[in-house]
């Protein structure tokens, strides 16, 4: 089983996450935390892999557009 690579209170001080897009055939555009992100990714290592990627940097915000229909976007706290 994979973990998340930073811990839960290290994300949500460095960024807001946004997901906006569909899932679960319904419109979203909602800030979420870890824990939601991880629901709606449903995937640990994708979830990993965005992660490292808003880590690496040095932006203010940072947007990931999934093929099936999200985009998440993490802002600078």
């Amino acid at each position: 089983m994979a973990t998340l690579k930073y811990t839960t209170r290290e994300i949500n001080g460095n960024y807001k996450i946004k997901v906006s897009g569909l899932f679960d055939g319904k419109k979203v555009n909602t800030l979420v935390g870890v824990s939601g992100l991880i629901k709606m990714v449903n995937d640990i290592e994708l979830t990993n892999r965005l992660l490292d990627r808003a880590f690496a940097t040095m932006d203010d915000k940072v947007v990931c557009k999934l093929r099936r229909g999200l985009k998440i976007s993490f802002y600078v706290a």
